[in-house]
């Protein structure tokens, strides 16, 4: 008889679904039971509780559990993700509320990884009527990128590469009504970056994404392209003090050599890194079963009675 009893929604497209059976079969060895694809947008709170109303595990009450694994990027919702912090405040989850939170805005990485000493590009944030700032770094830095906080993917990413340009963009950054501008420094790279795994501390693997022709954005919904890369030791060092920083027990961080400066400089760090699909496991990205281990040790540990 399971004694202990987890919650875990993770996605279903690009072989998630044959992870998650996994990952279910590997913690029913360990007698902890869990309950599979718990979204909480089918979830009432009222009077203490958070009920699940979904078809399985209905009348469940989610905050009884010992353990809630949040991992689906693509179907968050701001009602799933207040439910979220409300739930993490009486049960663990994976990844906390708050280093899902930090990693979901990148002015806030990249402000708490400066202030571990981790490099980054060159960032400023500015009030939305802070025109003249704007204008006094594009001639200090040449070229730059605006990144909305709350992107992935790739999406909005804007390379502005003169005055010029940044008078053509500010109109339509008006009209879309934001309160602040976020902007790194465009890096002179190769236009390849590392995703370093990164699962309670250690690594789990390292691969390469490559821009499409003239783009210079590695994401893979940008039209990048994934390929087989090893990590040296600064690298995957870089990677596991990114994740400690941010405090997620699991991180993918996208880390590019600036040529300039001549070290590695980290991008970005995912919460919620994808694992092999199917086709990249056909190119030899293996680290499904390694990752799914450690994750499974990790939830093991954290509902230790």
């Amino acid at each position: 008889m399971a004694n202990r009893k987890i919650g875990m929604w993770l996605y279903k497209n690009g072989g998630g679904d044959k992870i998650a059976k996994k990952i279910i079969k590997e913690l029913k060895e360990r007698e902890i039971e869990t309950l599979d694809d718990v979204s909480l947008r089918h979830a009432i709170a009222k009077n203490g509780n958070i009920i699940y109303r979904g078809e399985e595990h209905y009348g469940e009450k989610l905050n009884k559990l010992d353990l809630f694994f949040s991992y689906n990027a693509g179907e968050q919702t701001q009602y799933q993700m207040y439910l979220y912090q409300a739930l993490n405040r009486v049960i663990p989850m994976i990844n906390s509320y708050d280093a899902f939170a930090l990693t979901e805005d990148k002015f806030h990485t990249s402000f708490v990884l400066r202030n571990h000493k981790i490099a980054t590009p060159d960032y400023n944030l500015c009030h939305r009527d802070d025109g003249h700032e704007l204008k006094k770094i594009i001639k200090k830095w040449d070229k730059m990128v605006y990144k909305p906080t709350d992107g992935w993917g790739g999406v909005g990413l804007t390379k502005i590469e003169s005055e010029a340009n940044l008078d053509m963009l500010m109109p339509f950054l008006n009209q879309m009504d934001l309160r602040y501008f976020y902007i790194e420094k465009f890096i002179d790279y190769d236009n390849t970056d590392f995703r370093v795994d990164i699962v309670d501390g250690q690594f789990v693997s390292c691969y390469g994404r490559k821009a499409s022709g003239d783009d210079w954005r590695t994401n893979v919904t940008s039209g990048g392209s994934v390929f087989m890369r090893e990590a040296n030791d600064e690298i995957i060092d870089v990677a596991i003090k990114a994740c400690n920083a941010t405090g997620v027990d699991i991180g993918g961080v996208d880390i590019i050599y600036d040529r300039e400066k001549e070290e590695y400089i980290v991008l970005e760090v995912n919460g919620i890194p994808a694992f092999a699909t199917p086709e990249q496991e056909k190119l030899g990205l293996d680290f499904n079963d390694k990752k799914i281990k450690l994750i499974v040790d990790l939830i093991d540990r954290k509902t230790k009675k």
